[in-house]
């Protein structure tokens, strides 16, 4: 059993440019779609942005339930959660500045992330900000100690 503060540390951390998060939800018809995305960690939830013209939002809507897959220093994970939009003014700025201090210049205009540039699959501006709340983690660890764990999570 690998501790959860191994990974958790590393989602800590994993703000940057280099880090890219794979979003995985549902289409209408049941067929998976997949999604590289940004993601940014606060409080114990990861937070990324979606324009509302976009496969992964309207899956969302649809269906809140998604996985984030990421690739860290030593261990691999997928979450197992569901995704929200952020209406709470406070906690969106809160992230937006994270996301900006992180090296990505956003700021919030009329309750939306405005920036001069995005990754192309966040689709055009204005973004909406989404929570990440995870109830299961998968980690295989590929560096010393060596292993597999899940991790279950209640809320």
């Amino acid at each position: 059993m690998l501790p959860w503060s191994r990974p958790r540390d590393l989602l800590a951390k994993s703000g940057d440019a280099n880090t890219t998060f794979f979003l995985s939800t549902t289409d209408p018809d049941g067929r998976p779609h997949a999604a590289g995305v940004g993601a940014r960690w606060h409080d114990g939830d990861l937070y990324i942005v979606s324009g509302p013209g976009t496969r992964k939002t309207k899956n969302l809507i649809r269906n809140s339930a998604c996985a984030l897959s990421v690739v860290l220093a030593g261990i691999d994970l997928v979450l197992e959660g569901e995704a929200a939009k952020v209406e709470d003014l406070v906690l969106l700025t809160t992230v937006a500045k994270e996301f900006h201090d992180g090296g990505w210049p956003c700021e919030v205009k009329d309750g939306r992330i405005v920036a001069p540039y995005s990754a192309p699959s966040a689709g055009p501006p204005p973004w909406d900000l989404y929570r990440f709340t995870f109830d299961t983690v998968v980690g295989v660890a590929g560096a010393e100690p060596y292993g597999a764990t899940r991790w279950r999570f209640s809320r």
